[in-house]
């Protein structure tokens, strides 16, 4: 029986188009399924639309549109975004969805039950973009600490979650779980920012809004936007208070959940005291990814710098934009999009060190052997030296995803490719071709770069896909080992390029940055 491996990502706010920024922990959500899956977990990745709120409420109201209509609308452009970028999700979740809206209401109610829910009066400073209340002290400058946009003084009757009731717990599951939190500068932040000062009781319900929830016990409340949506991740997989189907003790608890580094505070101190509220398991890992800036500013259409993923296809293509963000993604650090790096990426990585090796190779297979390849085994030391690299490129790749270091594992890849490329320097294949007693020789030659490509291109197939699958074709041979294998046979197609050179200068003229 395959070992289970459930991911989620963050579910997409629906106040509009999701920006490039947006997309990205979706396609590094995909990649991470995407090669669990390869390593034989039975992967379930779920994703979607978190559609409540007040900022829904004004958006729609500004629209001249329902509340509904207005999130039917925006949902729908999230998930052709979403297939756009081919995230291979298994679930789709919208928080409008009937059965999602009943357990929430029903979680409500059992925690209110439990004690950790009371009924008081909420006096204090709100931001709507964030749907987050905050203290005089948290504010920078008068404004909300996570977006920097006003706050308003908020005063009405609400239901709170005893917060205060875990501190302990909190902090003692913390000390004893090092690696909850992913990178460790965002645990450090929780601990040092909101757990040390001390967890103040949290507002969950408004009536001052319409659009969300409502608490099912007392009219004209509404169910705070944030324990709305974090439940998605056990609502949608068959948790409710009083049953569990078979897939959710199959699925919780989640095995990592992908999130932005500005929402780690909610999963990593709201949710675990949710889920204690209703004797669940934790999460067995937050991964607070960083931000995707653009020219080292975070993007936003209200900075009117905002890029969108389908636009990045439309010119460059799906495998370049995949690859690009995915490569150029720290661990901890955020990354940084210009269309500048974008070329150079595609002109280097994408067409000069994957795109040329390939062609080179299957056509000089099919120039020298007429297509067909096998392994004529005439050894030199430095045959020797490149298969150990390609043997052991596995485990490094193996290692660092396994630790989430997505853009790590790409480059131990691309270091693979690139040797692969002196490989051909060092053997000199045109040079053995002048000579008929050489032909054994360059035949394992042209073997040895065949199988580095295959095996580079197996293991390229979480992150870019269809080059892989293409790569694969043009090599006629889909064997799927991630390791050098001595009996392998070729029977080339004629190779395709896979990424066109671009102009430069011509492409930053086309996005006026010149």
């Amino acid at each position: 029986m395959k070992e289970k491996f459930y991911i989620t990502t963050a579910i997409a706010y629906t106040s509009g188009k999701p920006h490039i920024g947006n997309t990205y922990e979706a396609v590094l959500a995909d990649a991470i399924a995407r090669y669990k899956r390869q390593r034989g977990f039975d992967v379930y990745l779920q994703t979607g639309t978190d559609e409540h709120g007040v900022k829904i409420e004004e958006k729609a109201n500004n629209a001249g549109v329902s509340p509904q209509e207005f999130v039917d609308s925006v949902a729908g452009e999230i998930k052709r975004i979403w297939d756009l970028m081919d995230v291979s999700y298994d679930n789709f979740v919208r928080t409008t969805n009937a059965n999602h809206k009943e357990v929430v209401q029903h979680i409500f109610k059992r925690m209110y039950e439990n004690g950790d829910i009371y009924k008081g009066e909420y006096k204090g400073l709100y931001c709507t973009p964030c749907e987050s209340f905050w203290t005089e002290s948290q504010l920078v400058d008068g404004k909300c600490p996570d977006c920097g946009r006003d706050v308003k003084i908020s005063s009405e009757e609400a239901y709170f979650f005893k917060l205060s009731k875990y501190q302990e717990r909190l902090e003692k599951y913390f000390e004893d779980n090092p690696d909850f939190i992913l990178p460790v500068s965002r645990k450090n932040e929780m601990i040092n920012n909101f757990i040390k000062p001390g967890l103040q009781d949290l507002c969950v319900s408004r009536t001052s809004i319409k659009w969300g929830i409502p608490v099912s016990f007392d009219e004209g409340h509404v169910v705070y936007v944030w324990l709305d949506a974090l439940t998605n991740y056990i609502t949608n997989i068959g948790y409710d208070v009083d049953s569990e189907t078979e897939q959710f003790k199959k699925l919780w608890p989640a095995d990592v959940q992908i999130i932005g580094k500005d929402i780690v505070r909610f999963h990593s101190i709201y949710w675990p005291c949710f889920l204690w509220s209703l004797g669940l398991e934790l999460p067995k890992k937050i991964f607070g990814h960083p931000w995707l800036l653009t020219n080292n500013d975070k993007i936003g259409k209200s900075r009117g710098n905002a890029i969108y993923a389908d636009d990045l296809v439309e010119k460059f293509g799906l495998d370049a934009v995949r690859f690009y963000l995915l490569h150029e993604m720290p661990f901890a650090n955020d990354g940084n999009l210009t269309y500048e790096l974008l070329v150079e990426r595609i002109n280097g990585e994408l067409a000069n060190v994957l795109g040329n090796l390939v062609q080179r190779t299957i056509s000089m297979g099919n120039k020298y052997f007429d297509g067909k390849v096998t392994n004529k085994s005439v050894v030199d030391e430095v045959d020797n030296q490149f298969i150990e690299l390609i043997n052991t490129l596995n485990a490094k790749v193996e290692e660092k995803m396994d630790n989430y270091l997505v853009s790590d594992a790409l480059t131990e890849i691309f270091n693979v490719l690139r040797a692969s490329n002196k490989y051909i320097d060092d053997t000199t294949p045109w040079v053995l071709a002048k000579d008929e007693a050489s032909k054994d020789r360059l035949e394992t030659v042209i073997y040895n770069l065949l199988e580095s490509i295959r095996v580079c291109a197996v293991l390229l197939k979480p992150f870019i896909n269809k080059t892989s699958d293409e790569i694969l074709r043009q090599l006629n041979n889909n064997l799927e080992s991630f390791v050098y294998t001595n009996d392998n046979v070729y029977e080339l197609n004629q190779p395709v390029v896979l990424f066109q050179r671009l102009d430069k200068e011509k492409i930053l003229e086309e996005f006026n940055i010149m």
